[in-house]
């Protein structure tokens, strides 16, 4: 503003200016999602579904809230399925890969009954809820399928590739060590099968491994019990050949630019001053900006 139109204004006008127009947002929002009631919504044996895919990541991160301490604050998207050229996860070959466009976010300051309202508007808005083919991409946290299974029980569930990837990787140091040439050749042969669909001769070649190496005994069950916890989520060939995405990377990324903005260096939050920058948050990463803040500016103070 001073470069361009010669006016100066100050951090605390920008702040006092953002609390004020966050707080009708949040209104605003809080007023969407409690018109929206899931009763709403017409039964799929009702409607005629869309068939533009959709999908869901889910995913959490930490805020500093001041007298509080770190506390967990939900991040969700709802995306189109796209296709973009990329390379096949296994062989490195030229493929088609399904993708996420268009994706549009929201995130609460809270606990999952907190959450689960905005993240249903949010799917209702962008018509998820009619459509044929859905699914849910995300870790392996509990709150996270619990919340999916109640709010998508249709979708298909899927455990990011890259998830289980890791928690491969961490069964094999547990077995053979850091890098190790038996470490390697494992990780690589089970990463294949993984892939293809052989999650239940991974979990009991994991048991296998546990009995006959009990000093190992406790880090090998716990990567077992991942797999076995997480089993009807790991059809990666299948979900691909139906063209879900199998990585939660749009989320993750989504909780990353929340934590930039929150989670800089030695900041500390009151809890009314990020739980109003995070709808004006959402509308930013969502490109829905404009459109969000005429909303809060013309909406009555509340």
């Amino acid at each position: 503003m001073e470069r361009v139109g010669g006016r100066t204004i100050s951090a605390t006008n920008l702040w006092r200016e953002t609390q004020q127009r966050g707080a009708r947002l949040e209104a605003v929002m809080a007023h969407r999602q409690a018109a929206l009631r899931p009763e709403q919504i017409v039964p799929t044996n009702a409607r005629q579904d869309h068939q533009h895919p959709k999908g869901v990541g889910l995913d959490g991160g930490m805020v500093h809230v001041r007298g509080e301490g770190w506390k967990e604050f939900k991040t969700g998207v709802v995306y189109d399925v796209g296709v973009r050229p990329g390379e096949d996860v296994l062989t490195g070959e030229p493929d088609d890969l399904p993708c996420a466009e268009h994706m549009r976010y929201t995130a609460v300051l809270g606990d999952v009954a907190s959450f689960a309202p905005a993240l249903w508007e949010l799917a209702a808005t962008h018509d998820l809820l009619s459509a044929a083919q859905t699914s849910v991409t995300a870790d392996g946290a509990e709150w996270i399928w619990n919340l999916s299974t109640d709010l998508f029980p249709d979708s298909a569930q899927i455990i990011d590739w890259y998830h289980a990837t890791q928690h491969l990787a961490e069964a094999a140091r547990s077995i053979y060590g850091e890098a190790t040439p038996q470490y390697r050749r494992w990780y690589r042969q089970w990463e294949t099968k993984l892939y293809l669909g052989h999650v239940r001769k991974l979990i009991r070649a994991l048991n296998r491994q546990a009995t006959t190496k009990p000093d190992k005994a406790e880090a090998i069950r716990e990567q077992r019990t991942y797999f076995k916890n997480n089993l009807k989520r790991m059809n990666y060939l299948e979900m691909r050949m139906e063209g879900y995405p199998i990585g939660s990377g749009m989320v993750e990324s989504a909780a990353k630019q929340y934590k930039g903005l929150f989670c800089g260096a030695g900041m500390r939050w009151s809890r009314l001053g990020a739980e109003r920058l995070i709808p004006i948050r959402s509308a930013i990463l969502s490109k829905r900006f404009d459109k969000m803040w005429h909303l809060a500016y013309n909406s009555p103070p509340n």
